[in-house]
């Protein structure tokens, strides 16, 4: 993602299609949460290390590959569950 879309999204604000998550160490429940409005919508983007006011607040970077195999493993699991539902 470019710098200057990034900070024209944090600009804008959440929406119904913008989350901002603080998730500094870990993905928080709320981010899994997000993803499941989503998913019951027409999708979205979820922006990690920014306060919901916009603010960044960063990710630490220790822990930037575990959030990034958690990730993964939770939409390996939301793609088994869309497969056994349809």
């Amino acid at each position: 993602m470019k710098k200057e879309y990034l900070q024209e999204i944090l600009k804008q604000g959440e929406g119904l299609s913008i989350e901002f998550k603080e998730s500094k160490i870990a993905l928080n429940r709320d981010v899994y949460e997000t993803i499941c409005a989503f998913l019951n919508r027409i999708g979205g983007t979820i922006i990690l290390g920014v306060k919901d006011n916009g603010e960044p607040s960063g990710v630490d970077i220790d822990y930037i590959e575990q959030i990034k195999r958690d990730f993964k493993h939770l939409l390996i699991i939301f793609r088994r569950l869309i497969h056994r539902a349809t």
